[in-house]
């Protein structure tokens, strides 16, 4: 994963691509929309059962890439941070289920 968000840094810096977090966390909504689109394209809008379409691939990596340049600009360790959220549905999951009542 370090390997992943240095390449992304890279490529932003590269190509001048620097932006605030506000305006990268309002990037990785709107790609977040664009998957929601993509999946009610796959159903036809909920009328059939969902079928792939390639065009998510496209979709998933504007996600992640958006995803990376927030944790870039705030300098996190996505596996650091992956790690811990795996550690705590862990515990919360030795409790019952994986959801935050068991926090």
């Amino acid at each position: 994963m370090k390997e992943i968000q240095e390449k992304i840094r890279k490529f932003c810096l590269k190509h001048d691509l620097e932006a605030p977090a506000e305006h990268r966390v309002l990037d990785l909504t709107s790609e977040i929309g664009e998957i929601s689109k993509e999946v009610l394209k796959m159903s036809d809008y909920g009328k059939k059962p969902i079928k792939f379409r390639e065009e998510i691939k496209s979709e998933l990596g504007d996600t992640l890439y958006s995803l990376i340049t927030i944790a870039n600009y705030f300098n996190v360790d996505l596996e650091e941070a992956l790690s811990m959220v795996l550690e705590k549905y862990e515990r919360r999951l030795k409790k019952g289920s994986a959801g935050s009542e068991n926090d």
